[in-house]
């Protein structure tokens, strides 16, 4: 998609419940654009009585809105027209996903709406693919579990991947036959309104997907304590996911899925047959959206027999990417969140240097066109294993390189006191490769590659302190529904 202009785009604020907009909140914050700093709309946020609100709407809409008694195939055509609006409003999506986030314009057009739509056309194939099972009885008794949908899921979803994330936590709970109550993050929060707007135009019944506004501290724990929870959903940092799980403790227990924070390795071994598609796999696994993804591969671990040559190759590749608006469509490195999260980088990437690591490249302020958050790409080498920046996620495009000499070191090297979500091992020796995938205490290993590939297949999820649960596969589909055991005495 091309460039546009950031001040032409149409905000569409507050919350949406009922199928309609409410413009009401105990107070009005600001959002302001990454890229520019620029407050750009205003947002009403959400006390505990909105909460309620919402929740009890979405409870009524699930009882007797008939979403759950939808014939499964009925609700999963209408989950497509869901899907297939989705795409087709790219024009709009785009560039409103864009502005106010760190995802540029070219990537959301290319990968994230097209991406969010197949999604939802995923998980409405599950809608009449599981109902529960027949056990293994003795005759005179028939035996089984019917799959139910929960009632309403909570689901809240993080700045990064404002759409994608909202996805991965609606599509499997409405195909389940649930109403959902999304808060977005507040720093991002206009797509999501899009998205329900979307929701109801396709047939999802009013109330079935509501979306409040807020911050944490308020809406958010009013809403995973609700009653009427029955399920929270939750990507973010492992010190709100222990804060959630706590919280639906309290309030008389309710499963979560919590996708948090993670410290991921990148392994690379001498035999890896081409070091130059290696770096720009390395590259692409710790600079996409400036470093600010959950299993980011900010951990490079290479066999030192390579370290040299890996590493004149990442520097220019680094130095190549353009600091720029995400409403430019050669901007190729993206924003930071915001100026806080921008100086704690720099901070933490200043003590490992006053520390003795040395710094291969980066470490400061990017340059660029607009008065945003950026941060150039950053390799720091030397590192030891106990440095901060080795055990503290720090979110942003910063990669330190450790080396090894052997495979049983790179196996100590690649694990993390506290997090496990993901790992990346690269090498041409395939019982080299699974000693590794089984040896690494993560939840996805990608090997000869860093990253997802845009099917919905496989499940993602954290070890450790990087969460508990799964977004995606057949995994977060079940983990929408609840399960009752029936038996009947046939000779009753």
């Amino acid at each position: 998609m091309d460039s546009f202009d950031p001040n032409a785009v149409a905000i569409r604020g507050g919350h949406f419940i009922g199928g309609e907009y409410v413009d009401r909140g105990a107070e009005r914050v600001d959002v302001n654009r990454p890229s520019d700093g620029a407050a750009y709309a205003s947002l009403p946020m959400a006390d505990a009585d909105l909460v309620d609100r919402a929740v009890v709407n979405a409870w009524q809409a699930f009882r007797t809105g008939g979403w759950a008694a939808l014939p499964p195939r009925e609700r999963a055509r209408v989950l497509r027209r869901f899907a297939d609006l989705v795409e087709a409003d790219a024009a709009t999506l785009a560039p409103l996903e864009a502005i106010g986030s760190t995802r540029p314009v070219r990537d959301v057009a290319a990968w994230d709406i097209p991406y969010t739509a197949e999604g939802i056309r995923f998980y409405a194939e599950y809608a009449d693919k599981i109902g529960g099972d027949v056990a293994a009885t003795d005759p005179s008794h028939l035996g089984m579990t019917i799959a139910e949908p929960i009632g309403v899921v909570a689901a809240i979803a993080p700045w990064n991947f404002p759409l994608v994330m909202a996805s991965w936590k609606i599509a499997p709970a409405l195909a389940a036959g649930n109403a959902v109550v999304l808060k977005p993050s507040e720093m991002t929060p206009f797509s999501a309104l899009r998205l329900a707007e979307l929701a109801v135009k396709a047939g999802i019944p009013p109330g079935i997907f509501n979306v409040i506004q807020g911050d944490g501290r308020i809406a958010g724990d009013a809403l995973v304590r609700h009653p009427r929870i029955g399920k929270v959903t939750f990507t973010g940092s492992t010190r709100t996911g222990a804060a959630i799980m706590a919280a639906c403790a309290e309030t008389g227990t309710k499963p979560v899925t919590l996708e948090l924070g993670g410290k991921s390795p990148q392994v690379v071994f001498a035999d890896v047959p081409d070091l130059d598609v290696m770096a720009r796999r390395i590259a692409m696994g710790i600079t996409g959206n400036a470093g600010q993804v959950c299993n980011a591969g900010s951990r490079l671990l290479v066999e030192r027999t390579v370290a040299d040559a890996l590493l004149e190759r990442l520097t220019p590749i680094f130095g190549a990417l353009r600091a720029g608006p995400t409403w430019a469509s050669a901007t190729t490195l993206s924003p930071i969140i915001s100026e806080p999260q921008a100086a704690r980088i720099d901070t933490i990437v200043g003590r490992a240097t006053a520390n003795g690591a040395a710094l291969r490249c980066g470490g400061a302020r990017a340059d660029a066109p607009t008065a945003g958050a950026f941060y150039q790409p950053t390799i720091l080498a030397g590192v030891p294993a106990d440095a901060e920046i080795v055990r503290e996620e720090v979110f942003g495009p910063v990669l330190t390189l450790q080396t090894f000499d052997d495979e049983d070191e790179a196996l100590v090297l690649a694990q993390h006191e506290q997090y496990g979500l993901a790992a990346g091992v690269h090498t041409a020796n395939l019982g080299r490769a699974m000693r590794m995938v089984r040896g690494i205490e993560a939840g996805s290993v990608w090997v000869n590659r860093y990253g997802r590939t845009s099917d919905f297949v496989i499940p993602t999820g954290g070890y450790k302190r990087s969460g508990i649960g799964k977004d995606l596969g057949r995994q977060a589909y079940e983990a929408n529904l609840r399960f009752k055991s029936v038996l009947i005495d046939l000779n009753g």
